[in-house]
């Protein structure tokens, strides 16, 4: 009898690891140079703070963001040279981009009067970098060549990957601070009205539920359209929302401390996930044409709801008392993530609707 032969996995280069690693680099420098507003005319040693002293105080926040924040890219970074360099010289690969692309942010913040830059940090990014190369290098190659990641996904969109890139972004577009619970779509539509005039219309925790329902509610019958027919929809979207509702406690206590991260969870915001999920349970069973009518009509309503109603008074009232000298430029950077992502959905909705016409 012939031994059966042990199947050799393909070495197979991975360019969405790599256009990813890329992207993260630029919303590293954004994060660390917003809000642009140089002055050359300092005077300093752009290497200053290279050949300066430690920092007397370091906070362990500032130690831990630092640390946190570069562990994706030395993570990606591994996956990106996949399989022409692999395990020491992946790692010294990373290390040393890292380290680069840390030292340019580190001398570029010698002329920002708001930031304040030190070796201390840049030993941080590198540490942080080298953890995510050491948790890239052991994974095997069925992962580092992204075919485990891609069949998963395969599995469940097939080749719709702009709903692909939706469903990964959804959770990271919840990390605004946000008047309700998932109230994207803010565009600053609003009319110049009294801030009060929607008390005379709306209970505010009646419209938060709603806003909440809604986006939910809508939420989950987009990803209904965009997810094959076989995939266990239901169970899926609920590890959405949960998955979701622990990346916004975790930025919401790392941006205003740990007594803060579940100040989002009103009672609107918990019957709304409710009922939307009850109503989603309901409506998945529905035809894909009704399905989308009401996941159009939802959006729609969450636009006006989000931007033609006044701001949850206790939000308004709180959230400048709350320290938000924490990741306040990375605040911004997830601001724009919570405005686009609404539009491009319903972009997406516009081209379903042209392809199940033809």
């Amino acid at each position: 009898m012939r031994e059966p032969q042990r199947l050799s996995w393909p070495l197979q280069a991975m360019p969405l690891a790599r256009a990813i690693a890329i992207v993260y680099t630029l919303l590293i420098i954004y994060g660390c140079l917003n809000p642009f507003n140089f002055d050359l005319n300092f005077g300093l040693d752009p290497l200053a703070w290279w050949r300066g002293p430690l920092p007397k105080y370091i906070t362990p926040f500032d130690l831990t963001a630092n640390v946190l924040g570069y562990i994706p890219l030395g993570f990606m970074a591994v996956f990106a040279l996949y399989p022409r360099w692999q395990g020491f010289w992946a790692v010294i690969f990373a290390l040393l981009y890292s380290g680069l692309i840390s030292a340019g942010v580190e001398t570029a913040q010698t002329w920002l009067p708001t930031r304040v830059p030190t070796q201390m940090d840049w030993m941080a990014n590198v540490l942080g970098a080298f953890i995510g190369a050491l948790l890239a290098v052991p994974l095997g190659p069925s992962w580092l060549s992204g075919s485990a990641i891609r069949k998963r996904f395969d599995y469940w969109f097939g080749t719709r990957w702009l709903s692909v890139t939706l469903f990964i972004l959804f959770p990271f577009a919840q990390i605004y601070p946000q008047s309700s619970w998932l109230g994207m779509g803010f565009l600053s539509l609003s009319p110049d009205l009294a801030p009060n005039w929607g008390t005379t219309v709306m209970n505010h925790t009646i419209q938060e539920g709603l806003i909440t329902g809604l986006s939910w509610f809508g939420v989950g019958l987009f990803f209904s359209l965009a997810l094959r027919p076989h995939v266990p929809k239901f169970a899926l979207l609920m590890t959405l929302l949960l998955v979701t509702i622990f990346i916004k406690s975790l930025f919401t206590a790392l941006q205003f401390g740990t007594e803060y991260g579940f100040t989002w969870l009103s009672a609107g915001a918990i019957w709304g996930m409710v009922f939307g999920s009850l109503s989603l349970f309901i409506c998945l069973g529905l035809s894909a044409s009704i399905r989308f009518i009401a996941c159009f009509g939802s959006f729609i309503a969450l636009i006006a709801l989000v931007n033609y109603f006044p701001d949850n008074p206790y939000f308004a009232i709180s959230l400048p008392r709350w320290n938000q000298s924490r990741l306040v430029h990375f605040n911004d950077l997830m601001q724009w993530l919570s405005w686009l992502w609404l539009p491009v959905a319903l972009i997406w909705l516009i081209q379903y609707a042209r392809n199940a016409r033809r």
